[in-house]
Protein backbone atom coordinates (compact mmCIF):
# COMPACT_ATOMS: atom_id res chain seq x y z
CA UNK A 1 0.00 0.00 0.00
CA UNK A 2 1.27 3.24 -0.99
CA UNK A 3 0.19 6.10 2.11
CA UNK A 4 -0.01 9.63 0.90
CA UNK A 5 1.38 11.98 4.02
CA UNK A 6 0.33 15.49 2.82
CA UNK A 7 3.51 17.90 4.19
CA UNK A 8 5.78 14.50 4.65
CA UNK A 9 5.48 12.92 1.49
CA UNK A 10 4.56 9.56 0.40
CA UNK A 11 5.11 5.95 2.46
CA UNK A 12 6.15 3.39 -0.07
CA UNK A 13 4.76 -0.33 0.34
CA UNK A 14 6.30 -3.05 2.08
CA UNK A 15 9.94 -1.86 3.63
CA UNK A 16 10.21 0.67 1.44
CA UNK A 17 10.14 3.44 3.70
CA UNK A 18 8.95 7.01 3.23
CA UNK A 19 9.95 9.24 0.48
CA UNK A 20 9.90 12.73 2.24
CA UNK A 21 10.20 16.13 0.75
CA UNK A 22 13.31 18.19 0.58
CA UNK A 23 15.09 14.65 0.52
CA UNK A 24 17.96 14.69 -2.43
CA UNK A 25 17.40 12.14 -5.85
CA UNK A 26 20.25 9.77 -4.46
CA UNK A 27 18.01 8.91 -1.51
CA UNK A 28 14.55 9.19 -3.53
CA UNK A 29 15.89 6.87 -5.72
CA UNK A 30 16.92 4.06 -3.58
CA UNK A 31 13.93 4.28 -1.78
CA UNK A 32 11.85 3.97 -4.52
CA UNK A 33 14.29 1.00 -6.17
CA UNK A 34 14.03 -1.27 -2.91
CA UNK A 35 10.53 -1.54 -4.90
CA UNK A 36 10.48 -1.22 -8.10
CA UNK A 37 12.96 -0.70 -11.22
CA UNK A 38 13.74 3.10 -11.21
CA UNK A 39 14.32 5.02 -14.98
CA UNK A 40 15.34 8.64 -15.33
CA UNK A 41 12.90 10.97 -16.76
CA UNK A 42 12.56 14.53 -17.62
CA UNK A 43 10.54 17.50 -16.17
CA UNK A 44 10.37 20.88 -17.01
CA UNK A 45 11.70 23.51 -14.33
CA UNK A 46 12.88 20.32 -12.42
CA UNK A 47 16.35 19.59 -11.76
CA UNK A 48 16.04 15.98 -12.01
CA UNK A 49 12.82 13.05 -12.30
CA UNK A 50 12.31 9.55 -12.89
CA UNK A 51 9.49 6.76 -12.63
CA UNK A 52 8.72 3.58 -11.13
CA UNK A 53 6.20 1.03 -11.86
CA UNK A 54 4.76 -1.39 -9.06
CA UNK A 55 1.45 -3.27 -9.62
CA UNK A 56 -0.07 -1.11 -12.30
CA UNK A 57 0.64 2.12 -10.90
CA UNK A 58 3.14 4.58 -12.08
CA UNK A 59 5.37 6.30 -10.08
CA UNK A 60 6.45 9.65 -10.97
CA UNK A 61 8.75 12.43 -8.99
CA UNK A 62 10.66 15.30 -9.69
CA UNK A 63 12.97 17.74 -7.29
CA UNK A 64 14.94 20.66 -7.23
CA UNK A 65 12.28 22.57 -8.89
CA UNK A 66 13.23 26.50 -10.29
CA UNK A 67 10.64 29.56 -10.65
CA UNK A 68 8.56 29.37 -13.93
CA UNK A 69 11.49 31.84 -15.20
CA UNK A 70 14.21 29.28 -14.21
CA UNK A 71 15.73 31.76 -12.37
CA UNK A 72 15.50 30.80 -8.92
CA UNK A 73 15.09 27.96 -6.58
CA UNK A 74 11.49 27.42 -5.72
CA UNK A 75 11.84 23.87 -3.58
CA UNK A 76 14.71 22.33 -2.61
CA UNK A 77 15.15 18.70 -2.96
CA UNK A 78 12.21 16.33 -3.70
CA UNK A 79 8.97 18.61 -4.89
CA UNK A 80 6.68 16.32 -6.42
CA UNK A 81 5.62 13.04 -5.61
CA UNK A 82 2.56 11.37 -7.88
CA UNK A 83 0.73 8.11 -9.13
CA UNK A 84 -1.04 6.82 -11.94
CA UNK A 85 -3.20 4.15 -12.46
CA UNK A 86 -2.46 2.39 -15.43
CA UNK A 87 -4.85 2.41 -18.57
CA UNK A 88 -6.51 -1.12 -18.53
CA UNK A 89 -7.52 -1.01 -15.07
CA UNK A 90 -9.45 1.99 -14.70
CA UNK A 91 -13.31 0.30 -14.64
CA UNK A 92 -12.37 -1.22 -10.74
CA UNK A 93 -10.17 -0.86 -8.03
CA UNK A 94 -6.38 -0.21 -8.44
CA UNK A 95 -4.28 -3.74 -7.60
CA UNK A 96 -2.43 -1.60 -5.05
CA UNK A 97 -4.05 0.49 -2.29
CA UNK A 98 -3.59 4.05 -2.63
CA UNK A 99 -4.69 5.66 0.79
CA UNK A 100 -4.94 8.93 2.28
CA UNK A 101 -6.11 9.35 6.03
CA UNK A 102 -7.21 5.53 5.61
CA UNK A 103 -9.36 6.33 2.60
CA UNK A 104 -8.27 3.99 -0.35
CA UNK A 105 -8.72 6.52 -3.22
CA UNK A 106 -8.20 4.01 -6.48
CA UNK A 107 -10.33 1.62 -4.45
CA UNK A 108 -13.91 3.25 -4.49
CA UNK A 109 -15.59 5.02 -7.31
CA UNK A 110 -15.13 8.66 -7.78
CA UNK A 111 -18.53 9.38 -5.51
CA UNK A 112 -17.57 7.38 -2.49
CA UNK A 113 -14.05 8.72 -2.31
CA UNK A 114 -15.69 12.25 -2.59
CA UNK A 115 -17.74 11.52 -0.24
CA UNK A 116 -15.36 10.26 2.43
CA UNK A 117 -12.73 13.47 1.83
CA UNK A 118 -15.75 15.61 2.61
CA UNK A 119 -13.82 18.15 4.84
CA UNK A 120 -11.38 19.06 2.31
CA UNK A 121 -8.13 17.97 0.97
CA UNK A 122 -4.84 19.48 1.73
CA UNK A 123 -3.83 23.05 -0.51
CA UNK A 124 -0.44 20.05 -1.56
CA UNK A 125 -2.71 17.71 -2.88
CA UNK A 126 -4.32 16.69 -6.34
CA UNK A 127 -6.62 14.03 -7.77
CA UNK A 128 -7.60 13.70 -11.14
CA UNK A 129 -10.39 11.24 -12.71
CA UNK A 130 -13.18 11.94 -15.45
CA UNK A 131 -14.78 8.29 -15.04
CA UNK A 132 -16.25 6.09 -12.63
CA UNK A 133 -12.47 5.78 -10.61
CA UNK A 134 -9.93 8.13 -10.04
CA UNK A 135 -7.07 7.98 -12.53
CA UNK A 136 -4.25 9.72 -10.91
CA UNK A 137 -3.17 11.64 -7.67
CA UNK A 138 -0.12 13.75 -6.49
CA UNK A 139 1.27 15.66 -3.42
CA UNK A 140 3.52 18.64 -3.63
CA UNK A 141 6.25 19.78 -1.00
CA UNK A 142 5.31 23.31 -0.08
CA UNK A 143 7.61 26.45 -2.20
CA UNK A 144 10.45 27.53 -0.34
CA UNK A 145 10.49 31.19 -0.15
CA UNK A 146 13.06 32.95 -2.75
CA UNK A 147 15.85 34.52 -1.12
CA UNK A 148 16.28 38.34 -2.07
Amino acid sequence: MFELLPEVGLRLPGRGGILRFGMDERTAQWAVATIADVREGWVCGARWAFSARYRGLTLNAYGDTTDRHGRHQDTHGLADIGLTRAPFALTGPSACPVALDGIDLFGYPTAEVSDALEDGLPPTLRLNGDGRYLTAVSVHAEPVPVES
